[in-house]
């Protein structure tokens, strides 16, 4: 049977794929082969053919963007709060009943040195709020909130869609489920699971073997671009048009910010038309973020993409700019930082789509044993991303961009304490530490924006970082998603101190010269209206510091570095229809 294997195996190798494909049937390991053919556009033939072309340019050193002089894209810059702000964000709003979302969920949380899914671990530790249930009641209170502005005249449910992996599938179920899908109705949420592709041996693109089994394929992630090929083969994008769905919004799993931005950046999409938007934020020259560039080739080709970083600078300096990637006037490089959160529009969506039967431009990344190049450390695989979809666009789509401050749209959790404190100075975390600080902040800011005074920050060091410690205020999305929501609610002389903390639980708590200093909670059923006056006073909670390396912690709160010790509270729950009111 060994044998048998081998020459099939020889066969794939060879490319005679027609010749060996009815004997992989009649191997026991057959299937897996059929997997990897049915999970790839085009199937394997497909993908030998392109991974043998991107083979000879990478050993070749072609430059992909050989021919292209980069530019400035058009884009929209936004200032928080401002009247342009706050109008696209009604607008956003308004669109939102013809969105869906996506969520790119594939990954495990092993880089944050957190053993479960990266959506269950708490944006946040004041109310607990893992990024799933954050995201699932973000896209509740835009549903709710869209059809109140449209007058009900709205569709009943907006989908949304979450790429798992084969790590991250059966948890990300068994998390929905076991919290009764956060308030979402269980039919609203779809859940596609991405497959792995064949790893690749030599530059002749053979199978590389499992060194754990020697009669499989040796299998690796293809990367998140695969969500718009799951997309395209589900026939879920032809039924959101069917529907009437305009809009398809992607995100990935651990921005504690991001639905804070959402609303105003597909407010831009609807008002400038954009197929593509980009959401991105200001990033100084040459710092470790991929840029959005406009690429215009000699032939006349142009596309609008992310550049990384680390290419952006040679591509400028090779094509006439000296200086290449340097800050303009404004103290920030011209190019915006991606953050990887893209709007795209369904219709010319489908369209190209349709074209590349669901497929984006793929790279290959092999690491070889010398300067031959002709042979490799480890085996190497295609992959995509999720950003790169604009590469095949025609240079008539309207690809743009929307920037936001940083403190507003951007906090990833992505680096784990050890390699977090070895960051330079200046530079973001990218931690649970700075990711949960963030969220402090920006909600801290968007109150001072809203006419209350929040005391300023203290710098306090947790696993080796440096971060500012805000008052800890934290609210549900169906409190203020929008800022216009927010500067609602906020009215007389609010004041917070700095070792504050809140939580509001609630669509109707109006805070009328409200004095903070020490902790409230509040909560609320949707049929009370509390207005919220006075002075509050009390011990309040303090954040201790906790060493990530004591096991007796748990995770989620050890690569933080610290765990909120509660001292004294006011807490209230209205649980009763009514109109109440709050005086301490």
């Amino acid at each position: 049977m060994c044998d048998f294997f081998l020459e099939l195996t020889l066969n794939l190798f060879e490319g005679n794929w027609r010749r060996s494909w009815i004997g992989f049937f009649l191997y026991p390991n057959g299937f897996e082969v059929a997997r990897l053919n049915s999970s790839y556009p085009g199937g394997l033939e497909s993908y030998i053919k392109t991974a043998r072309e991107l083979l000879a340019d990478s050993k070749a050193g072609k430059n992909p963007f050989d021919g292209f002089t980069p530019s400035v894209p058009k884009g929209e810059v936004l200032t928080f709060g401002d009247n342009n702000f706050i109008n696209f964000e009604e607008a956003g709003v308004r669109e939102a009943q013809k969105a869906a979302f996506v969520l790119v969920a594939g990954g495990l949380g092993e880089r944050l040195g957190y053993n479960g899914i990266k959506v269950a671990l708490p944006a946040e530790t004041t109310t607990g709020t893992c990024f799933l249930q954050y995201y699932l009641e973000s896209i509740l209170a835009l549903q709710e909130d869209s059809c109140r502005l449209t007058q009900g005249d709205c569709q009943a449910q907006i989908p949304f869609v979450i790429m798992t992996s084969d790590d991250t599938h059966a948890r990300t179920i068994q998390l929905l489920e076991s919290n009764s899908y956060f308030g979402m109705e269980p039919t609203q949420v779809k859940l596609l699971k991405q497959e792995k592709v064949a790893c690749l041996a030599d530059n002749d693109a053979r199978f590389a073997i499992d060194p754990n089994n020697k009669y499989r394929i040796q299998t690796k992630p293809h990367g998140h671009g695969d969500v718009h090929s799951l997309l395209f083969s589900s026939g879920l994008l032809k039924a959101w048009h069917a529907a009437g769905l305009r809009w398809v919004l992607f995100f990935q799993d651990t921005n504690g910010l991001l639905f804070k931005a959402i609303p105003a950046a597909l407010g831009v999409s609807a008002t400038r038309q954009y197929h593509v938007n980009s959401l991105a934020v200001p990033r100084k020259a040459k710092e470790a973020i991929g840029g959005i560039t406009k690429l215009t080739h000699a032939d006349g080709r142009a596309m609008v993409i992310n550049v990384e970083y680390n290419q952006l600078d040679p591509l400028l300096r090779a094509t006439g700019h000296d200086g290449g990637d340097l800050n303009d006037e404004t103290g920030y490089s011209p190019f915006p930082g991606n953050i990887n959160q893209l709007i795209l529009e369904i219709d010319p969506y489908i369209e190209e789509l349709t074209k590349t039967r669901g497929s984006i431009k793929e790279f290959v990344n092999p690491k070889y044993k010398d300067a031959s190049k002709s042979s490799f450390k480890s085996s190497t695989r295609l992959e995509c991303m999720m950003q790169d979809y604009p590469k095949t666009l025609p240079a008539s789509a309207r690809v743009g961009f929307t920037v936001m401050d940083a403190w507003l749209a951007y906090a990833p959790v992505k680096n784990n304490p050890e390699d977090a404190a070895k960051v330079p100075k200046g530079n973001p975390y990218h931690s649970a530490t700075s990711g949960e600080m963030a969220i402090y902040r920006a909600n801290s800011l968007i109150l001072r924006k809203a006419g209350a005074q929040v005391s300023d920050p203290v710098l306090q060091v947790f696993n080796g970082q440096e971060v500012e410690v805000w008052p800890r205020i934290a609210w549900k999305p169906k409190w203020g998603l929008t800022f216009a929501e927010v500067k609602r609610k906020v009215s007389g002389s609010c004041a917070f101190s700095q070792r504050s903390t809140m939580a509001i639980k609630g669509r109707n708590i109006f805070l009328e010269d409200l004095s903070l200093d020490g902790a409230l909670l509040i909560e609320a059923i949707d049929d009370a209206e509390v207005k919220v006056r006075g002075s509050v006073q009390n011990k309040g909670w303090i954040l201790q510091n906790v060493d990530h390396k004591d096991a007796s912690v748990p995770e989620e709160l050890r690569i933080r570095g610290f765990k909120i010790n509660k001292i004294e509270q006011l807490e209230k729950n209205y649980s009763e229809p009514g109109k109440f009111c709050l005086n301490p």
